[in-house]
């Protein structure tokens, strides 16, 4: 029986040939990222790409796959690429321990990919990955603050531009419509509230300024809830949260054409009452 054979009851020999021409590119390989990479590899997908510059610290053990006692100091990406291919090891797998400057940014996007899964929680590397992918048109999904939350059931899958109640989604957001883009990033974020006195500051190392207190269970949902955004739209699934957060920007879009023209017509009615 093929390690596969539970998978392939669920979508079919046709979605398991999909997943295996797939290539997924993972960046960040933390709380969200590790869960991620590991349930896309887990789920067929044939050709992945991971990125992680960093190794692994003790406080990394409450919320990180590659993050053991034993584990110290070692390469994320090193343990999550042996561990992804003792789960497939037809896997074809490529490796890269870069921190995520802008230039290796776009040298890594610069070849094809069929997902680009944003799992950074600096800004500044964020917004590059974003902005480079989006304007060569690739699929993405792009991981929002899973720190200084609790509740797993408050997470959703919307446009980024639609997204509520995230602090680091409304700097990301701010910041990439300077750079013209405006919508069409699919992003994992929650409403709940995030706990202020959770907040440290760093050292600012790695475009990373302060973080958020962290709970082992948050972040391992927002990589479950990426990784299920990647297999679903690539297998043609319907993402209805992110559907429905499409229709309401379109909504909301047409609520100010149609505002618009109301003052335009007053407008003119005044003038002409004038006259």
């Amino acid at each position: 029986m093929s390690w596969l054979s539970r998978t392939e009851l669920l979508i079919g020999p046709e979605g398991l040939d999909l997943l295996a021409k797939a290539h997924v590119l993972v960046i960040g390989l933390g709380g969200v990222g590790s869960f991620a990479a590991e349930f896309i590899a887990r789920s067929g997908v044939g050709e992945m790409t991971i990125v992680d510059g960093d190794v692994v610290d003790p406080s990394n053990r409450n919320r990180q796959l590659p993050a053991l006692a034993t584990t110290h100091g070692l390469s994320k990406a090193d343990l999550m690429a042996e561990r992804l291919l003792s789960i497939n090891p037809e896997l074809k797998l490529h490796v890269r321990k870069d921190f995520l400057s802008p230039e290796a940014a776009r040298e890594i996007l610069n070849q094809p990919f069929d997902y680009v899964m944003d799992c950074i929680d600096s800004i500044t590397p964020k917004l590059t990955l974003l902005e480079t992918a989006y304007q060569k048109g690739d699929r993405i999904i792009s991981s929002m603050g899973a720190g200084g939350k609790f509740d797993p059931t408050q997470v959703q899958v919307a446009d980024l531009f639609q997204t509520k109640s995230c602090t680091l989604a409304y700097y990301v957001r701010k910041r990439l419509r300077r750079l013209g883009v405006q919508s069409g990033i699919k992003a994992v974020y929650s409403t709940e509230l995030v706990r202020a006195e959770s907040l440290m500051h760093t050292d600012g190392s790695n475009f990373k300024r302060s973080a958020y207190g962290t709970i082992s269970y948050l972040p391992a949902t927002f990589g479950a809830v990426c990784a299920s955004v990647v297999i679903r739209d690539l297998l043609g699934e319907p993402i209805a949260d992110y559907e429905a957060s499409q229709l309401e920007a379109r909504k909301k879009e047409q609520r100010k054409r149609e505002e618009f023209f109301r003052l335009q017509a007053k407008r003119k009615a005044r003038q002409a009452l004038k006259k």
